[in-house]
């Protein structure tokens, strides 16, 4: 028994750096494009910023605990700051699972240079190689499962930036219930035999 707790602690340690990170890049990337399109909702909160403590979801972090699939508090967006509110509410929910994919692939790119090019002792090395191999597969799974089309994920808002504005408005009702369907698919499972093929696949294209 003490040596699985010792197991454990020793993946949270793992995991919780990129994690972390994965989810604060997210949120600020939502926040500093809703800024540059004139919303200043998130600036004024205090959520433009590398601060993870400002974009905790507490039960965001114990789904990734258990479940390996983890979100963070959303950040707040007033779209009719926008010139444009269906164009610029697209924009903002990209720009979350886009960054995402920039660190899945950068922390690919830095995991083989490192095991190519080995600058730091062993005892560094591994730890590193470790968080940024995780990196790759949790920007991935918050990049897909972000895409999702059910309201509030970002991919719900990706839908409503290409609908037509009275179908949109129409769909963004079903909000209130969106959460309680992403329980349900996670609990038949169909999120999870959705999302892990992906990220397999991109690990493997990712990391070889």
């Amino acid at each position: 028994m003490e040596f699985d707790i010792h197991a454990i602690i020793r993946q949270l340690l793992l995991l919780a750096p990129p994690f972390l990170f994965a989810i604060t890049v997210h949120e600020l990337a939502h926040g500093y494009v809703a800024y540059r399109l004139g919303d200043p909702t998130a600036k004024n909160e205090g959520r433009l910023t590398m601060n993870p403590i400002k974009h905790l979801d507490p039960l965001g972090v114990l789904a990734f605990i258990i479940m390996k699939i983890g979100w963070a508090k959303p950040v707040p967006v007033n779209p009719g700051y926008f010139k444009d509110p269906q164009r610029g509410m697209l924009l903002v929910a990209l720009a979350g699972p886009g960054a995402n994919v920039a660190i899945a692939i950068a922390s690919a790119f830095l995991a083989h240079l490192l095991v190519l090019v080995p600058i730091l002792p062993l005892f560094f090395l591994q730890p590193l190689v470790g968080m940024l191999v995780a990196s790759v597969w949790i920007n991935i799974m918050l990049a897909v499962f972000n895409c999702l089309p059910i309201p509030p994920l970002d991919g719900s808002k990706v839908l409503m930036g290409v609908l037509p504005p009275d179908v949109a408005r129409s769909y963004a009702r079903f909000e209130p219930f969106g959460f309680i369907l992403i329980l349900v698919l996670f609990y038949t499972g169909f999120i999870g035999w959705f999302i892990i093929p992906i990220i397999q696949f991109s690990n493997r294209l990712l990391l070889g």
